[in-house]
């Protein structure tokens, strides 16, 4: 009762603050990792509160309080933390978490870029809502000058045969309009999955031998490097010809400025094997 009572007088103070952001939000609360690399890199990140697991970059992202992850957030303590804005993640936090925070009040910013093009938007945005205008567009100009620069520098390359092992158990891959797949295609891969039926399809070994990949492309997570033993598949030519390569997941699969660094690193991977 104690609880539900602290929450009820809480509610009567906070809620006022949220009703509108005449003010630059000085106090954040990020539910995602790619959200807080966003926030640092336009100079807002010393304004986040709290945030989620696997928020870990830049290092000083370590010393930020963690109010939830996989399982959920703890509205509690958003509620306690008084933030003026809440920078959800809409395909990674709880639909249910996402609800709770719009009916109690909170200003609450969807950040969940869907594009490589479209990470540049959400840094203007973002600086929009903190006060970090100016950082913030030279940023966002920087990221996408860096990434007209890969297009250019890897459109006349010779295509390559790619597939991304996604994960192991079960075997994983991408396909059209994934994340993933839009960076193969800024490095000129073919992926042999492309037209798979959904996005992140589940695939068997005896399908990728037919694909017959001229690279593997895998996270350096151990569990998906261990989980399949494609030295048993000389048939494949990226086994055969050692072409298979371990990327890091973080600078491949976040939507933040640091997405350049992991398209440069999978564009490097292909240009071993041509």
């Amino acid at each position: 009762m104690k609880t539900i009572n602290r929450i009820v007088l809480l509610l009567a103070v906070c809620l006022p603050v949220f009703s509108s952001m005449a003010a630059p939000a000085k106090r954040i609360i990020a539910l995602s990792p790619h959200s807080v690399e966003m926030l640092y890199a336009i100079g807002a990140g010393g304004s986040i509160l709290a945030t989620t697991d696997y928020a870990d970059f830049p290092k000083s992202a370590l010393d930020i309080p963690r109010i939830g992850g996989y399982h959920g957030i703890q509205i509690e303590r958003v509620i306690e933390l008084e933030p003026d804005l809440v920078v959800v993640w809409g395909s990674g936090n709880k639909a249910e978490d996402l609800q709770r925070l719009k009916d109690l009040g909170f200003n609450v910013y969807n950040s969940d870029p869907k594009t490589l093009e479209a990470v540049a938007e959400e840094l203007k945005e973002l600086g929009k809502l903190t006060g970090h205008q100016v950082e913030a567009n030279k940023v966002a100009d920087d990221y996408l000058a860096g990434l007209e620069a890969l297009r250019k520098d890897n459109l006349a390359k010779p295509e390559v045969k790619v597939f991304y092992q996604l994960w192991s158990t079960p075997l994983m891959t991408v396909a059209k309009n994934s994340w993933i797949q839009q960076i193969i295609a800024v490095c000129h891969g073919e992926n042999v999955y492309l037209d798979a039926a959904n996005d992140y399809p589940q695939v068997s070994l005896e399908s990728v031998l037919l694909k017959m990949p001229e690279v593997i492309l895998q996270s350096q997570d151990e569990g998906n490097v261990l989980g399949v033993d494609w030295s048993e598949w000389q048939e494949i030519p990226a086994v055969n010809n050692q072409h298979i390569y371990q990327l890091n997941a973080d600078l491949l699969h976040r939507a933040a400025p640091r997405a350049l660094q992991g398209v440069q690193a999978l564009c490097d991977a292909l240009d071993k094997a041509r």
